[in-house]
């Protein structure tokens, strides 16, 4: 068994959306200063790095992270490439192949620098989100900031997931990994009342 890490570090070099609180690290004690543990402390926004967003994010009738289910987060899991431009939504055909797994992750190489934040990652289309829907993918995984383009106000594949009552992961770094089929662990923090969780994005290889 092998473990593929596709979580980025978190560190205050570490992008986040415009105007969003990057990750500070506070240190409160420090044995190199003569105290007998290291202790520290974090500031940072919940959709840092590899993140699961939470329905209260983006509807106002939706869960907090601590109130979803974490089937979604684990189990079988495909990893597929898909090939479009920089700023564009992928749409049904834009996939690659068949989808054989109730969780898809979509490594679209548009967003490659975690610690550069740039504005013209590709996305999601709705009409990508109802599809899986219906093929009966329970999540939906992309490796760029946000399922949705960054000028988006009206978040129209957020609300498609909503109406769909998918999970989302965002942020994930998937240019070092193959496409195909794996075993997905990426569980939030049971934050209360939060609109997201960071989450240690790993991938499990038979």
């Amino acid at each position: 068994m092998k473990l593929i890490d596709i979580s980025p570090t978190l560190s205050p070099r570490t992008a986040v959306w415009p105007g969003d609180q990057r990750l500070e690290r506070r240190v409160l004690c420090s044995i190199t200063d003569g105290a007998n543990i290291e202790l520290s402390s974090i500031t940072s926004t919940v959709h840092i790095g590899a993140h699961a967003d939470a329905p209260i994010h983006y509807h106002p009738d939706g869960q907090a992270i601590s109130e979803r289910p974490l089937e979604p987060y684990y189990g079988p899991c495909q990893v597929m490439r898909v090939r479009v431009e920089r700023g564009e939504r992928v749409f049904p055909t834009d996939l690659s192949g068949p989808v054989e797994a109730p969780r898809l992750l979509l490594r679209t190489d548009t967003f490659p620098d975690p610690d550069r934040f740039t504005q013209d990652f590709a996305s999601l289309s709705p009409d990508l989100v109802d599809h899986l829907a219906a093929l009966g993918v329970t999540l939906v995984g992309i490796d760029t900031p946000s399922i949705d383009p960054f000028e988006s106000k009206a978040l129209e594949s957020h609300q498609a997931v909503y109406a769909n009552d998918l999970a989302i992961l965002e942020g994930l770094v998937l240019s070092h990994v193959e496409p195909g089929l794996y075993t997905l662990i990426a569980l939030p923090l049971k934050l209360q009342g939060a609109d997201a969780s960071p989450v240690r994005a790993a991938l499990v290889q038979a």
